[in-house]
């Protein structure tokens, strides 16, 4: 056929036809094209189209192999994403040697934390398009700590799932922040290309990231868990929690929790007397007000 033809047939321009067969070439397919009155678009004679050979955008969506399928919802990805992993699986049951039952019918993922409830805010299908033209954002970001939205002016490296928790990851004056994407209320694009550190990608930011809100603290206590609440603090605290193993008792398990800020301790509020704090005393002292203004407010009315 000519490239005319095609691109009547097809509907679309002679520019169309001629990247695509250029792509269709680079891929491997046994396609050519010949120029002058004789010429045309000629797949070789007894080749067949390889259906498990991915386009461009399939290829791109295997980077996304972390996310389960509702992640992948959440950033219009799953059409995509299903194709290029049938693909493959087409590939892999056609070379199979044993009967094994498919990956797929043994292994589910759900990446969401448990009791999570349906959030609102920014989707990340909404924000992924103007991450990937490499703008900066202005974003309004309804911070828990601070009294009204703030708007601020970020350098986007990416959008980072955790937990189940979307996050776009981003410099603010050079400095590294992760946005909760169910807090950024309003965003907008700046019409300035994103200025992002030399050397510094979404991985390694975020990495570095998680690692500073994992090990960075400025208090640590030291307390005793009830055993029958020592797997949920881990649950909670994560690596925060270090439990010593040489310091245990019929009473409960010996503990070392890490927190950033000393209002923090708070979060040991919900173990009641399952847990004794023996210090700092700046800790204890903060816990007794706590309490003492959370029975208050419970107190018996007159």
């Amino acid at each position: 056929m000519t490239t005319q033809e095609l691109a009547s047939a097809l509907g679309v321009s002679l520019r169309t036809v001629t990247r695509d067969l250029n792509w269709l070439r680079e891929a491997g397919l046994p396609v050519s094209a010949q120029r002058g009155r004789l010429g045309g678009v000629t797949m070789l004679p007894g080749s067949g189209l390889d259906l498990t050979r991915l386009t461009p955008g399939e290829r791109d969506h295997l980077s996304l192999t972390g996310l389960d399928e509702r992640q992948r919802a959440e950033l219009d990805a799953s059409a995509e994403s299903r194709r290029a992993l049938s693909k493959i699986a087409a590939t892999q049951s056609s070379r199979r040697v044993h009967e094994l039952l498919p990956l797929t019918d043994v292994v589910h993922v759900d990446s969401r934390p448990w009791r999570q409830a349906q959030v609102s805010g920014t989707t990340p299908a909404s924000l992924i398009g103007a991450v990937r033209r490499g703008r900066r954002l202005r974003i309004e970001y309804d911070s828990p700590r601070e009294s009204c939205a703030r708007d601020v002016v970020v350098d986007p490296y990416g959008l980072f799932a955790k937990a189940g928790i979307w996050y776009l990851v981003a410099d603010c004056d050079r400095v590294p922040w992760m946005y909760r994407l169910e807090r950024i209320t309003a965003w907008k694009e700046v019409d300035q290309p994103r200025r992002i550190r030399e050397r510094q990608t979404l991985a390694t930011v975020a990495a570095a990231l998680v690692d500073q809100w994992e090990h960075d603290h400025a208090i640590e206590v030291s307390a005793t868990i009830d055993r029958t609440q020592i797997e949920r603090a881990r649950r909670i605290f994560g690596r925060r929690l270090v439990r010593d193993d040489h310091e245990e008792s019929a009473i409960g398990h010996k503990v070392t929790i890490r927190f950033l800020r000393l209002e923090d301790v708070r979060a040991l509020l919900p173990f009641g007397s399952a847990i004794t704090v023996h210090g700092p005393t700046e800790a204890r002292a903060h816990l007794h007000d706590l309490a003492a203004a959370l029975a208050h407010h419970y107190a018996p009315s007159p």
